[in-house]
């Protein structure tokens, strides 16, 4: 690995640096929009608890989301009050291409699943520049026949993707191409660029669409902000009004169609009840069905597209380029009425596509081949576009409401002893393609990778998770939205340390406020581990979503048909580790701070009672996890007798 001191030389480690001393806010803007939000657990408020079926992708065009958004390739503010995205209309589809179409869990024959290619391909850690790539087919995407195959087909049977539907054959499609590039924290410049790679051209609409997230409608309404077209009446801009942010412009090049809806849910079409007269679907209404009265004629409301329909040559490409900026273009010389676009556009783009590649030189190991850092690179992209804006509080999603209608009172409702968990905050994603969720010990293990590229980051997620407003009074960690109350491996102490190692050895200086805020809380969590989770205290340890994640024989967190309970060798292995780890981190603290000494001493003589409890089961005779003849580590199942 290269040096530290040339990667925080760069430009982009110079962004990071402003950052990290609170001098610039690089990060406000950023693939924090999830590419699909239907099917969530937050928005299920269904007797029985189906969150699949409660809000299905049929229904996430025409109603309004109450916890988190979602686009193709878009972004959005850290809180998500404002959203950017990309949707896409063959002619031939029925409805516009907005988000990610996916099977349901019941759907798939091999459980959820979405079929669409798309890709990330690159994103610097302070997301200053962003490059994304979609295909999409020429010929009428395959919804029915993806559901209908996939439904035939069973588990022993390969699944049925996109790919096999033969829309794809004679390369009629689009590559998609969407690039980010900010010229300042505020001032971001998107370029569109299209490819036919079909033999014939071929029409496209492309919709450029910007909108709020809807939080007016919830407990009484709140102040509903609003989007409208420049009051000059050139069709090029739309204005950006919201309390939070103030004023901020989005130009669009040249002379699209501006059309503008409300992001409110067309309860007629979904319900059969009256509704709003503009509705969330009202511009796929106006371009897939040629309905000028779904839009607002005034040019005004919370959601609004740019439309431009383009004819693209076989083998050619067309370009598309907007600007988001908080920058009044009456006042600013650079973006008056056709500057927007001017030179400086492509000049910040290349500037900032090469400054990408200066920062990525200096991770990528010398000896690593051209394609070998091509894949680090990549690899990187995928895990930063997967920081997604989290929003869920417990509590006021078991009420209900306000505004809307109570849950039922029979609810089967997730979650109900985590009613202090408050999340809304950018979280590292265990993938985009899902509806975005965390998984605490996903996290860990994304933390060391991004460690790499953006220390503060990694650490800042580490401590979030371990925060008041996340983890239980009890001690214990969420593991994830399906069931926070699940056990995931302790490895949240082997993250921190090895986090606090990479920034130590890349900035030449530990973080030990860091290590010493992680430390504390993580004591409550492994007390909670030895009190909970060693059920006869002997240092045997049982627990549910373990090991090798979901591919165990049986659900562990599930009670055991026999009754009585299974003394896990891996459960038990992942205290010792833990112990290891607290042991390491209470080392390197007494370096500076005696009273730590002490808890090594504590977590040392854990490690050496549970390595003794693996070979003799806590002392039951006969009951060791360690088998001599096999030469390997067993489960025991221990029954009420």
């Amino acid at each position: 690995m290269s040096t530290t001191a040339s990667a925080r030389s760069t430009a982009e480690g110079c962004r990071l640096d402003e950052e990290r001393e609170r001098r610039a806010h690089w990060s406000r803007w950023g693939p924090y929009l999830s590419d699909r939000a239907w099917g969530t657990v937050r928005e299920d408020y269904s007797r029985d608890g189906a969150a699949w079926e409660y809000f299905s992708h049929d229904h996430a065009r025409s109603r309004a989301y109450r916890w988190n958004e979602d686009g193709l390739g878009g972004i959005c503010d850290r809180h998500q009050r404002i959203c950017v995205s990309l949707a896409l209309w063959n002619e031939r589809d029925p409805f516009l291409k907005e988000r990610l179409f996916g099977l349901t869990g019941t759907q798939g024959n091999h459980g959820e699943d979405v079929k669409e290619q798309y890709f990330y391909l690159d994103s610097t850690p302070t997301h200053s520049y962003m490059k994304w790539l979609y295909k999409y087919p020429q010929a009428r995407f395959p919804y029915e026949e993806l559901l209908a195959e996939n439904s035939r087909r069973g588990r022993s049977d390969p699944e049925f993707e996109l790919i096999d539907t033969g829309v794809f054959d004679d390369d009629r499609y689009f590559d998609v191409f969407v690039e980010y590039a900010k010229a300042s924290p505020e001032d971001l410049l998107i370029e569109i660029t299209v490819y036919n790679r079909g033999p014939e051209a071929a029409p496209l609409h492309l919709l450029p669409t910007v909108w709020f997230r809807n939080t007016w409608s919830w407990n009484g309404g709140g102040h509903r902000p609003e989007l409208s077209a420049r009051a000059d009446g050139r069709a090029a801009t739309i204005v950006i009004d919201e309390p939070t942010y103030g004023t901020r412009w989005l130009h669009c090049e040249g002379a699209p169609t501006l059309l503008f809806t409300e992001n409110d849910t067309n309860t007629q079409r979904l319900f059969g009840a009256p509704g709003p007269k503009f509705a969330k679907d009202g511009i796929n209404d106006a371009v897939v069905h040629g309905r000028a009265d779904a839009v607002n004629p005034e040019r005004r409301g919370t959601k609004a597209a740019a439309h431009v329909r383009v004819d693209v040559p076989a083998g050619g490409h067309v370009t598309l380029r907007l600007r988001l900026t908080d920058k009044n273009p009456a006042t600013t010389p650079d973006l008056r009425t056709d500057e927007p676009f001017g030179e400086s556009f492509g000049q910040v783009l290349d500037t900032r596509r090469q400054e990408a590649d200066e920062f990525y030189d200096t991770l990528a190991p010398a000896s690593g081949t051209p394609e070998a850092k091509r894949v680090m690179r990549q690899a990187f992209a995928g895990l930063l576009w997967s920081k997604q804006f989290y929003h869920y509080v417990v509590k006021d999603w078991m009420d209900g409401d306000a505004a809307q209608p109570p849950p039922p009172a029979d609810r089967h409702a997730r979650n109900n002893e985590w009613t202090h968990l408050y999340a809304a905050d950018v979280i590292s994603m265990p993938d985009k393609w899902e509806y975005p969720w965390y998984a605490a010990w996903d996290l860990a293990f994304h933390c060391v990778p991004l460690a790499l590229v953006d220390s503060e980051f990694a650490k800042a997620q580490l401590v979030l998770m371990l925060r008041e407003w996340y983890m239980h009074p009890n001690g214990q960690m969420s593991a994830y939205e399906w069931a926070f109350g699940d056990v995931n491996p302790p490895v949240h102490a082997w993250a921190a340390w090895r986090v606090y190692k990479i920034e130590k050895r890349r900035r030449g200086v530990g973080d030990r406020v860091f290590l010493e805020r992680v430390f504390q809380k993580l004591t409550l969590n492994f007390t909670w581990w030895v009190n909970r989770k060693d059920a006869d205290g002997r240092n045997v340890f049982q627990g549910g979503f373990l090991g090798l994640d979901n591919i165990g024989v049986f659900d562990r967190s599930a009670e055991l048909p026999t009754g009585g309970r299974l003394e896990q060798s891996d459960g038990t292995s992942w205290m010792a580790m833990y112990s290891l780890n607290m042991m390491a981190i209470a080392l390197e603290l007494a370096d500076g701070n005696p009273a730590y000494e002490d808890m090594a001493s504590k977590f040392w003589e854990h490690f050496l009672n549970i390595a003794s409890a693996m070979s003799h089961c806590g002392g039951r005779e006969g009951q060791a996890l360690w088998d001599d003849e096999d030469g390997f580590f067993y489960d025991v199942l221990h029954l009420p007798d």
